[in-house]
């Protein structure tokens, strides 16, 4: 059983969380969510005084197929819900043919509820209905683009798990949605309760909105050969080690010469450009998801001092380090001119 912190808080206010139904609905947009503010009720309040209760709505009422064939039978239909404190608006394969009689609800009822949040492509839901006009937001990395030319008054950021702006909150591709919702909960209930459903769920207890919604890895092409797929999971695996081209050269079997080429050609970018940008990863992900110092954080990633990873935080990302985690604490977003790992990987191409 999972060890969890003693949150202090009872008698809370119970917060009514609504989650909209559709056909094609991505099952993972409504269950992640769903998971995290349900598991609240371990650690806040108790059965007759839950944190949050889930409600679940579609157009008419009736049951829905999502994606996947799930079928999910709603607590009832649109029409006869009141306002919740929290409205959850999935994505999935299905919004491109919603009815439009569920947009014009969304663009009648959303703005007098509290909190609004989208996940994955259920931003088109919410921008179609006007609700985004002139805010920031975001929505799976390979929709961005295709939204900003349909709403060309939102401006997407295709680099973000989320957006909060105003009362409206939006979150990239499935997964995000759970580190959305965590945020929402550690806002309403503190750290301490949102570790505990981290644990409970084992997951980050938060990624910041800012991290990009790829790592490197999955950002940048894999190696076609096996030598050079094998360095390069290894030097991922292995940030401490000599990652300079002659090593990797011999761990390849190939000369450097050789190497370099042929890392590029598959790969993508140059591969002391590839360390450089797996080893900075890795920092922010530490600075973010530990409380470790800077210095063992910069040997752990291969900087070999405190000192070279600030000039290569300052370098790539136009902030240093300490500058860095606090912002990621904050939730705050980098500060402006800084780059983005998208950024920083479209300038390798």
């Amino acid at each position: 059983m999972t060890d969890v912190p003693d949150a202090g808080i009872a008698g809370v206010r119970t917060r009514v969380v609504l989650v909209i139904l559709f056909d094609g609905v991505q099952p993972i947009d409504v269950a992640g969510p769903v998971d995290v503010f349900t598991s609240a009720t371990r650690f806040v309040g108790d059965a007759d005084s839950p944190p949050y209760v889930i409600r679940t709505a579609s157009l008419d009422g009736g049951a829905v197929r999502a994606a996947g064939g799930l079928r999910l039978v709603p607590d009832g239909d649109l029409g006869g819900v009141e306002d919740p404190d929290l409205l959850v608006v999935p994505g999935g394969p299905g919004v491109g043919d919603v009815d439009d009689r569920l947009v014009a609800w969304l663009a009648e009822r959303a703005p007098g509820i509290p909190r609004v949040v989208s996940v994955c492509t259920g931003a088109y839901l919410l921008a179609k209905a006007g609700l985004l006009d002139g805010r920031r937001a975001t929505t799976h990395w390979e929709a961005c683009g295709y939204l900003s030319e349909m709403f060309p008054r939102v401006a997407f950021d295709p680099d973000a798990i989320f957006v909060r702006d105003g009362t409206i909150s939006t979150s990239a591709g499935a997964t995000a949605g759970v580190d959305l919702a965590m945020a929402l909960v550690e806002e309403d209930f503190g750290r301490a309760v949102a570790l505990g459903i981290a644990r409970l769920l084992v997951c980050y207890l938060r990624r910041p909105g800012n991290q990009a919604q790829l790592s490197v890895q999955l950002s940048t092409q894999i190696a076609r050969t096996d030598p050079l797929r094998e360095v390069q999971y290894w030097a991922a695996a292995n940030l401490a080690a000599d990652l300079s081209v002659p090593a990797m050269a011999e761990r390849a079997g190939l000369s450097p010469r050789q190497f370099a080429r042929a890392f590029g050609e598959q790969v993508g970018m140059p591969p002391g450009r590839y360390v450089d940008l797996i080893r900075l990863e890795a920092a922010q992900r530490m600075l973010t998801d530990t409380t470790d110092g800077v210095l063992g954080i910069a040997h752990r990633c291969g900087y070999g001092s405190a000192e070279a990873m600030r000039r290569a935080f300052l370098r790539e990302l136009d902030i240093s380090p300490t500058e860095y985690r606090r912002a990621s604490a904050k939730e705050s977003v980098i500060p402006d001119g800084s780059s983005s790992m998208a950024d920083l990987l479209a300038g390798t191409s």
